[in-house]
């Protein structure tokens, strides 16, 4: 049986580490990023209210997103150069706080009653900046603040915060917003400080001493990273299969979003279509771990494929914000899971010193498409209406998912487990 696993991944001796709950830097970064989320996901659903309350326009709330998304598209490859010469810690700090400034601008503009879209483009193209940082930054330093045997557990967690947050989050926006359009992204001020705080407060360094001492020639950087990846042909794939998945669906939560109101639904309700996906998240997040020790890679990533095209499909027949978001919740239960089984796989075979360079490449391959996805989705609804376009979504899934299937990489990858040394 062929298999692009280097033949140096052998089994060992399984290691005994204490619960990650005990390991302080580990929850220092979890606790600031369940902060910094949970007042994420509250703008998450703010903004494209504000900008339909401003504008009545899915197009223009659509371009908003898709701005957000755009600096990965011209700035992950050199800027994962940087990532594994400079301290990523004190990287993922100015982050956040540059992140908190952006969003300050808005709170003082909608107090003075003067906001326009113009300077929500500039706040998310600026935001979107400081996130390429700060994304490569911490994909690149989770290996350093835990075991990579705990990489599968650390992984399935931070992707339940995530659901928690939009379970907290996603009602609360909406309910703020509901309160005062200027409370939500004062929220997120808050949330983006508070992570600032939690990363001062971690005594280890993010790197290893050859990768903050390197000197670096940015083109030669890049291509290491580059070809690294290249040389792995089931990353290679996941890359471009994410990136496919990332582009189709991109826009879901605008669509549920118009199609909520398009049902009479509150800005509450809407939130409450955002906790319910987050349950869906969650129990992805708990039970990812799990289901990557008992079935193998090929199976998990196919399943999640076939039942997340499928519960896409049946949100067209949802017919109050109830069952829209069981059957979204279903669709993004599998996202955590497919994220535990490829991230944990990818993050133990990628030596430390290029981690910031080939996540820089395989994120650009991942997430490149969300901005022309999250536009098109904005056009789609906009001209096609939010049924024809689920139903184009639902089809390009399945497209995605018959090619996966048949994909002998896929089916026949060795997983890489707790007791794999990379």
């Amino acid at each position: 049986m062929t298999t692009n696993e280097p033949q140096e991944l052998l089994p060992q001796t399984k290691a005994v580490h204490p619960p990650l709950w005990r390991n302080r830097n580990y929850m220092l970064l979890w606790v600031g990023q369940t902060i910094s989320a949970i007042g994420n996901n509250i703008t998450t659903i703010a903004l494209p209210l504000l900008i339909l309350d401003l504008t009545n326009s899915p197009s223009t709330a659509g371009f908003a997103e898709a701005l957000r998304a755009t600096p990965y598209l011209f700035l992950s490859l050199p800027v994962g150069a940087f990532i594994d010469a400079w301290n990523r810690k004190r990287v993922m700090i100015i982050c956040d706080l540059g992140r908190a400034a952006a969003l300050s601008s808005i709170v003082i503009a909608l107090a003075l009653h003067v906001l326009t879209i113009t300077q929500i483009y500039i706040v998310a193209i600026i935001g979107g900046t400081l996130f390429v940082f700060f994304d490569l930054a911490e994909v690149s330093s989770l290996a350093r603040v835990v075991p990579k045997e705990q990489l599968p557990q650390a992984s399935g967690q931070n992707q339940a915060t995530f659901g928690i947050a939009t379970l907290i989050g996603a009602p609360l926006g909406g309910a703020i917003y509901s309160i005062g359009q200027i409370f939500p992204f004062l929220g997120n001020v808050i949330g983006y400080t508070g992570s600032a705080i939690s990363l001062m407060a971690i005594k280890i360094k993010f790197q290893d001493e050859r990768a903050a001492k390197q000197k670096s020639n940015l083109l030669k950087d890049i291509a290491e990273g580059i070809s690294w990846l290249w040389k792995q042909p089931l990353i290679r794939y996941m890359a471009f299969l994410t990136g496919s998945l990332n582009l189709i669906e991109s826009g879901l939560f605008l669509a549920l979003i118009v199609i909520a109101r398009a049902h009479g639904a509150t800005p509450v309700e809407i939130g409450f279509i955002g906790s319910i996906v987050a349950v869906g998240g969650i129990i992805g997040s708990i039970i990812g771990a799990f289901i990557q020790q008992k079935f193998t890679f090929g199976q998990v990533i196919i399943a999640t494929l076939w039942i997340q095209g499928a519960a896409i499909a049946l949100t067209i027949v949802s017919a109050n914000f109830i069952l829209l978001g069981l059957f979204a919740g279903i669709a993004v239960m599998m996202g955590p899971i497919y994220n535990v089984v490829q991230f944990s796989y990818r993050i133990s075979l990628i030596p430390d010193q290029l981690q910031g360079r080939v996540n820089s490449v395989f994120r650009l391959l991942a997430y490149g498409g969300i901005p022309i996805g999250e536009a098109l989705t904005g056009v789609g609804l906009q001209y096609l209406g939010p049924i024809r376009l689920i139903i184009i979504m639902t089809s390009l899934v399945g497209v995605v998912a018959v090619i996966t299937s048949f994909n002998s990489l896929v089916r026949k990858a060795n997983p890489i487990t707790a007791n794999a040394k990379a």
